[in-house]
């Protein structure tokens, strides 16, 4: 057996994760509503929103910078074949943020990767060291609530909603307000939130854009 690393724990192919339908368009539109420029995606996966804010941006003539960092090597090559121009760097939230040389991102992009971390604070403290001041996180993670969480119990679904078997998988399950008040003690002031996928309040995932204090 391998030996069990950040980089092997998840492989990356071409094809476009699942997510991607419900969670990219509403991360674009909040990019274009602070003017971020220069954005970082931390746990980029095979780059598949890195693509799409490419594109997004290239459809109206906007220029953007961006930047990917994933542990996983497969991630990390799928992400380069799909944009060759970008850096991306194979590395982790509990690496060295000053490895990255680009500096003062307006804004940090982290899809459905919190909830995965032993550390979840390294993953904001990792954002705030390559932010510039004044700077935003937007970060998604699986919505929790009390009406999503009855119907899990109602159909007996917490076992697969858990992923238990899954290698890897999940390790936190997160509120809206236990993410929050991550946020906010590592030095963030939250700005808005939004509703990913499915009717209200039984959202897929949870969007939570956050602004450096």
């Amino acid at each position: 057996m391998d030996k069990i690393t950040s980089g092997n724990d998840y492989a990356h192919d071409a094809n476009t994760p699942q997510s991607s339908e419900y969670i990219h368009m509403p991360i674009w539109h909040i990019l274009q509503k602070i003017q971020a420029k220069k954005i970082l995606d931390i746990g980029c996966g095979n780059g598949s929103l890195c693509k799409d804010m490419k594109s997004n941006a290239t459809k109206i003539k906007r220029e953007l910078e961006i930047v990917g960092v994933e542990p996983s090597k497969s991630g990390i090559e799928n992400a380069r074949r799909l944009l060759p121009d970008a850096n991306f760097y194979c590395m982790g939230v509990y690496d060295n943020p000053r490895d990255i040389q680009e500096n003062n991102f307006d804004a940090v992009v982290s899809t459905e990767v919190v909830e995965h971390l032993f550390y979840p604070r390294e993953l904001l403290r990792f954002a705030k060291a390559k932010l510039r001041p004044n700077g935003y996180i937007l970060l998604t993670t699986p919505y929790h609530g009390y009406l999503k969480n009855l119907i899990l119990s109602i159909f007996n679904k917490w076992d697969v909603h858990h992923t238990s078997l899954w290698d890897g998988g999940h390790i936190k399950f997160w509120s809206k307000k236990t993410l929050f008040k991550l946020l906010e003690e590592e030095g963030f002031r939250i700005t808005q939130f939004v509703g990913c996928g499915r009717i209200p309040y039984v959202w897929k995932s949870m969007l939570i854009v956050a602004q450096l204090k």
